[in-house]
């Protein structure tokens, strides 16, 4: 029956769990950092609502967590809407600028005739203009309470960079490993660290529990909630883009700014894919729908594989999964291959769809995906047509999740794209600049090749679900993580659907992440391993090396490759509604409840 809580059988203990679910409700917030959900929880006490609390928490970030999300980056967001049960979704990243060509880039990177060749992360060419101050605009605007000011909701995010906040134990680690980036990248990298008369020109990272202080970019939230978009894509913080881009050589100017804010956040329709398989059916009265934010961003990877599972048990080529079934060889290798196929669309396909047309509802219909599915064979690893590799970078997202005492709820996504971005720091601003631009092909004829006012291949994705029967919330969800994501929404919505885990169990349990590296030109893999987490057997990563896969087992820190998640799932008992949270125990973070 569709909206009842997930009672795991008590047999099924494959995994530590240091964490136990949260409930309420009134609402809830999930994310990454603590004292940021603490900052979503204040606006909700003020009258807000789900949208007007994801502003806060992205903002509040921002401050906290800059290695990973910002202000100068993008964001995407799906949006339940309790009244009308619809999901709505907004396009918050930002375009090439109106001057950046392929033949310009080309050159400025010295890349030769008939050379391929990628934008380097750390390039200033890798700077896109930022969406992500619209998108928090928008979303207030849009989605809002309407109780609560823009100022109200920044308010947290600004007492914390005035006042400061002690450092959590991986943002620290961000930080140290980033430092030499951050160091090379502007002269502004002072405005990021910690200031200390004893370190290497007077400040270093923070280290964790000490107190950090970013009164720069407090000033840069104050102007956009005084002022709104101009406070940000006009006046001193775009003069200050503009400023930092062109002394290192790049092309964004004023106009490409102010364009932005006059466009604002794309209102877009989302896509989704209807899951009855393996018993969903059966158990939900109908099924429930995968709901994924569209292209430019690569949402529908998760919907292709989801759609390929489910065509492979209608073949009989997998047979109905039970909880014994969760992370074993048979398991692991039909998620594996199936993921492999729809990323070998996603690389080629994907791309500005105002620019190029992407054919998103053709590679979700069932015709299409049952014809993927036929390339699957369970006795070995099979190549697709056109390869692609989906790449990784370690926690370079922040995703984070919100519901209210109103039954909505939104999937926010907010992103630097890799680490602190390119790191490039406009004076007096307090934020680093995205490099998202990275994700454009240099080859004429790719869909995702570089042109002017284009958005790029897009990594971050928010999850959704709703209960097909009556469109009624089942959850918002996500995984952080560069091209880790809609491996992580996969694995979290089988985990709580096909092997009914409660949401902070789904999060908990080992996740597989295939591939790492960008693909090339060609959609080749540049990276065919199989990364697999410590808590899978060792006799299953045997079992696939048997298959033919190329598997590596990581533990430890390299665990931050598989994402970090969260979870708020809905249902009711005794006809009040529940708010149920998970946090990844991958992160700092945590979900509070209101």
């Amino acid at each position: 029956m569709a909206n009842v809580y997930p009672h795991p059988e008590p047999q099924f203990v494959n995994f530590a769990s240091r964490r136990s679910v949260i409930h309420s409700t009134k609402g809830i917030v999930s994310c990454t950092q603590p004292l940021a959900s603490a900052a979503g929880i204040e606006v909700l006490r003020k009258g807000g609502n789900a949208a007007d609390a994801a502003v806060a928490v992205a903002a509040a970030i921002n401050v906290m967590e800059p290695g990973s999300t910002g202000i100068g980056g993008d964001m995407f967001c799906l949006f339940y809407d309790a009244k009308t049960k619809k999901v709505h979704a907004m396009n918050g990243s930002g375009r090439s600028g109106q001057n950046v060509t392929l033949d310009t880039i080309r050159s400025a990177l010295n890349i030769k005739d008939g050379e391929n060749g990628q934008i380097p992360m750390t390039s200033v060419h890798a700077v896109t203009v930022p969406g992500a101050a619209a998108g928090w605009v928008d979303t207030v605007e849009r989605f809002g309470s309407g109780k609560v000011s823009l100022e109200d909701v920044l308010a947290p995010a600004i007492d914390l960079a005035e006042n400061g906040y002690p450092i959590s134990e991986l943002s620290a680690t961000f930080w140290a490993h980033s430092e030499s980036q951050i160091r090379r990248a502007s002269p502004n990298f002072a405005e990021i660290l910690k200031k200390d008369p004893s370190a290497k020109d007077g400040c270093r990272p923070p280290k964790a529990g000490e107190i950090m202080r970013n009164p720069t970019i407090a000033n840069t939230f104050k102007l956009l909630a005084k002022y709104g978009k101009k406070g940000f894509y006009e006046g001193e913080v775009a003069e200050q883009i503009v400023k930092v881009v062109s002394d290192l050589g790049g092309l964004l100017t004023l106009e490409d700014l102010k364009h932005h804010a006059e466009t604002g956040s794309e209102p877009v329709d989302a896509i989704s894919l209807k899951y009855t398989g393996q018993g969903v059916g059966e158990n939900t009265d109908g099924g429930i729908e995968l709901w994924e934010h569209p292209p430019n961003g690569q949402g529908i990877v998760a919907l292709m594989a989801l759609g390929i599972i489910q065509e492979l048990e209608k073949q009989g080529k997998i047979s109905k999964w039970s909880h014994r079934d969760h992370n074993t060889t048979a398991h692991l290798h039909a998620v594996i291959e199936a993921l492999r196929i729809a990323f070998a669309d996603a690389h080629w396909f994907v791309t500005d769809p105002n620019v190029v047309k992407v054919p998103s509802a053709d590679l979700i219909s069932q015709g299409y995906l049952a014809e993927r599915a036929n390339l699957f064979d369970p006795q070995k690893v099979v190549s697709a047509p056109v390869h692609g590799s989906p790449a990784h970078l370690q926690s370079d997202t922040v995703y984070f999740c919100c519901s209210d005492s109103e039954g909505n709820a939104i999937s926010f996504i907010n992103s630097n794209y890799g680490g602190f971005g390119t790191a490039i720091v406009p004076k007096g601003c307090g934020f680093t600049l995205q490099n998202r631009g990275a994700n454009f092909s240099l080859v004429v004829d790719h869909p995702n090749v570089l042109a002017p006012r284009k958005r790029p291949y897009h990594t971050i994705i928010p999850g959704l679900i709703t209960y097909t029967k009556d469109q009624s919330l089942h959850s918002v969800f996500g995984v952080m993580g560069g091209f880790m994501q809609p491996q992580g929404h996969v694995q979290v919505l089988l985990n709580q659907e096909v092997f009914k885990l409660n949401p902070q169990d789904a999060l908990d349990a080992p996740r597989i992440c295939i591939g790492a590296g960008m693909p090339s030109a060609d959609g080749s893999m540049t990276d065919a391993t199989i990364y697999i987490e410590e808590g899978i057997d060792a006799k299953v990563v045997e079992e696939l090396k048997a298959l033919g896969h190329n598997v590596e087992q990581l533990s430890g820190y390299g665990r931050g490759m598989f994402g970090r998640g969260q979870i708020i799932r809905q249902h009711f008992d005794d006809d009040v509604m529940v708010w149920s949270g998970g946090s990844d125990l991958r992160g700092d973070g945590a979900a509070v409840p209101l």
